[in-house]
C-alpha cells in the first residue's frame, strides 16, 4: 500500500517508521515554539498526504512526550478523512505545569494508517438484546 507524500515547506520531513514492526509514522514540528502550561496549539508539519483508497490517517500521542512533559494530542485520535488534501496540524496540549518548547525537527506525533469499514445506517424501533443491556459506565465494576 502507498502512501503519497506532499512536502508544502523546505524544512518538512518525511514521515517514517523508527522501527520496522511500528504501527505509526513518526510526524515532525517545522516550527520553534512554546506551548505555555495547560495551553494548546496547533503545529505545522509541513505536509499533506494522499491515502490509499478505503483508508484513514489516525493522529496519536507520543507516549515519551505524554509521559516525561504531559504533552498530547488534544484530539486524539485525530482522523484525516480519505479526500483531505490539505497541510497535516497536530493540536498539542500541555497537561504539565512547566512551558513545553516544540522545535524544528522534533517528533510530534505519530500517525497510524487504518482501513475504513463503510455501513449503510438504519433507522430502527429496537435493537437486540444482550447480557448487558443499556447498562452504562461502571456496569462491569470499578476493580
Amino acid at each position: 500500500m502507498e502512501l503519497k507524500i506532499r512536502k508544502l515547506n523546505d524544512s518538512a520531513e518525511t514521515p517514517s517508521y523508527a522501527h520496522i514492526n511500528d504501527a505509526g509514522l513518526d510526524l515532525f514540528s517545522i516550527e520553534d515554539t512554546e506551548i505555555t502550561a495547560g495551553d494548546s496549539k496547533l503545529i505545522h508539519t509541513g505536509i499533506s498526504i494522499e491515502l490509499p483508497p478505503g483508508t484513514e490517517a489516525q493522529i496519536r500521542p507520543r507516549s515519551g512526550l505524554a509521559l516525561k512533559h504531559q504533552i498530547t494530542v488534544l484530539n486524539t485520535p485525530g482522523t484525516i478523512d480519505e479526500g483531505y488534501r490539505g497541510e497535516i496540524g497536530v493540536i498539542l496540549i500541555n497537561h504539565g505545569k512547566n512551558t513545553f518548547k516544540v522545535t524544528k525537527g522534533m517528533k510530534i506525533a505519530q500517525m497510524v494508517i487504518a482501513s475504513v469499514i463503510r455501513v449503510e445506517v438504519t433507522e430502527v424501533e429496537s435493537l437486540s438484546s444482550t447480557l448487558r443491556g443499556d447498562n452504562g459506565f461502571g456496569s462491569t465494576g470499578f476493580n
